[in-house]
């Protein structure tokens, strides 16, 4: 853990870095000494992110044009970040995420595409990228939010948990890919949480602060665990959830 937490001379990228936990979280890796590369679609947003970080916590902090769903582009965003980090690149985090309309994506073809392709294939997409960069290095860490939506699908949101389950299932088995090559990968489960894309839902409870979540999955990192639960309430409760026999969870009105 200690190692962990000793950031200087390491950097880090963070996706979708302009999310309220991945502000969050990457004030915690500038708190210990890591160098910060912040991806996010271009504009006003990435760069105040990036320059908030850099002045509160006296970090280098490199503000990185990312549209996830421009597939076309992913080859040339890796290889620019790899030609600025050398390396350096201890770890990438992947943060980025879209919960989108159920009932839209249910009609729209369009709507249900969005979900999946940035919960699920620009996800992949991208961190297959990153698997490969850090395999033949035999070291660094790969992080990616997936969601407690995965472990079971319900009505008024399965287009993204579905998608999540998808990205949950891909980390298990890059984590099985890279133990070999001493290479971590975490799974980080997050419950509701007060962000941007929560902002109105109907029917959320037990909302966690993005703070206190970033916290928490910084943690989990440096314990090197391989799935958290943010917070760690949901563990017990997803557990009870996954136990329902089908026959009764399909009548429930979730």
């Amino acid at each position: 853990m200690s190692a962990f937490l000793e950031g200087k001379g390491r950097s880090v990228l963070i996706l979708g870095a302009t999310s309220s936990v991945a502000r969050a979280l990457a004030a915690e890796f500038a708190a210990c000494g890591y160098e910060l590369f912040l991806a996010a679609r271009p504009g006003e947003d990435l760069d105040a992110v990036a320059a908030d970080v850099a002045l509160r916590k006296r970090a280098r902090v490199h503000a990185c044009p990312l549209d996830a769903l421009d597939f076309d582009s992913h080859d040339a965003f890796w290889n620019g970040i790899v030609e600025r980090v050398g390396e350096s690149l201890a770890g990438v985090v992947l943060c980025f995420g879209y919960l989108g309309d159920q009932a839209k994506g249910q009609q729209d073809p369009d709507e249900a595409r969005r979900i999946v392709d940035t919960n699920f294939t620009a996800a992949v997409s991208l961190l297959n990228r990153a698997a490969n960069y850090l395999e033949p290095r035999k070291r660094g860490f790969v992080c990616a939010l997936s969601s407690v939506a995965g472990d079971r699908g319900r009505q008024s949101n399965y287009l993204y948990g579905a998608a999540k389950a998808g990205l949950s299932a891909y980390l298990q088995g890059l984590r099985n890919r890279l133990f070999k090559a001493g290479v971590k990968v975490t799974t980080i489960k997050p419950g509701f949480m007060d962000t941007r894309m929560t902002f109105g839902k109907p029917g959320l409870f037990l909302v966690a602060a993005p703070e206190k979540a970033a916290r928490q999955v910084f943690r989990a990192l440096a314990a090197g665990k391989d799935v958290a639960y943010v917070p760690g309430f949901w563990w017990p409760i997803m557990s009870v959830i996954r136990c329902v026999p089908e026959f009764v969870f399909k009548r429930l009105k979730l």
